[in-house]
């Protein structure tokens, strides 16, 4: 009797983990957004957010289909005019809209907040008008220092993000309340400098794999699976641990030769540094 007991528990347990993920197989799942979009489709240096996504859910018993649609430079009005050719005409059951950090970062450039909240609006209607479900995400921080002028300014475009996710019904991603959570932690304060972007604003390795948690946790993953990946994440990814201030290009080169050297990152530019000695 206990045995049986036991068994049927252990198998309740076990579907509780996978019942509540809302992606279902064969889904596609595009991603609108910028640079940080862009860059998260990557595979080098290391795994991108969308790739890290979908091999969360892959793991969670899910297997969807990736649908990249990030653009560098990009604003609201620009995903906007692109969304109905780079995501609609797709046909995904899912789209992850990430947008706010240039409309903001850019200043004169940028997008202002009543121009934002309507061409938010617009794609959210246009994607839900398409039987697409949306998953807002918030936008990430500009700079690690949620006290500094473009973060103020940005922090009432991300409350809209949140009051629109609750009016249109759209699952929300809080990718800015996560990162700061991260940024500020005990765990990551020995690093100096930046700790979840390479040069500020765009996602070193970590950053990429709190993205991901984030994303598959709106998705319904449980947060101890997801702990789970980010541990197999970091041991295949060594590399993801290591970010130093250069740019993407810099930070890629350098990757690139200490694999070919099939060094780690320090043992690489040690070699460099003293080699002549």
């Amino acid at each position: 009797m206990k045995k049986t007991v036991l068994i049927v528990f252990l198998a309740f347990a076990t579907l509780s983990l996978f019942a509540e993920v809302v992606v279902k197989n064969g889904e596609k799942i595009a991603f609108l957004g910028d640079s940080i979009t862009q860059l998260g489709k990557s595979t080098r240096p290391y795994m991108g957010y969308l790739h890290l996504v979908i091999d969360g859910l892959k793991q969670s018993g899910v297997t969807a289909q990736m649908i990249p649609a990030g653009i560098s430079g990009h604003k609201s009005n620009q995903m906007l005019a692109r969304v109905d050719k780079d995501v609609i005409s797709k046909k995904p059951q899912w789209m992850l809209l990430s947008c706010g950090v240039n409309d903001v970062w850019h200043g004169k450039r940028g997008v202002a907040l009543p121009d934002y909240k309507k061409n938010i609006t617009a794609i959210v209607d246009k994607a839900q008008s398409a039987g697409i479900k949306v998953v807002i995400m918030t936008a990430s921080m500009i700079r690690e220092d949620a006290k500094n002028v473009p973060n103020t300014t940005l922090k009432a475009y991300n409350d809209f993000l949140r009051t629109l996710a609750k009016e249109k019904k759209c699952l929300l991603a809080d990718i800015n309340a996560r990162m700061q959570k991260e940024v500020y932690s005990k765990e990551l304060s020995v690093i100096k400098g930046n700790r979840l972007t390479y040069d500020g604003v765009h996602m070193n390795g970590r950053g990429h794999m709190m993205m991901a948690s984030v994303i598959l946790e709106t998705f319904g993953v449980p947060a101890e699976k997801i702990q789970q990946f980010r541990k197999g994440w970091e041991k295949k990814y060594p590399e993801a641990q290591v970010s130093l201030p250069l740019n993407h290009e810099m930070n890629l080169l350098l990757h690139t030769k200490a694999a070919e050297k099939k060094m780690s990152i320090e043992q690489y530019i040690r070699s460099v540094l003293f080699s002549g000695k």
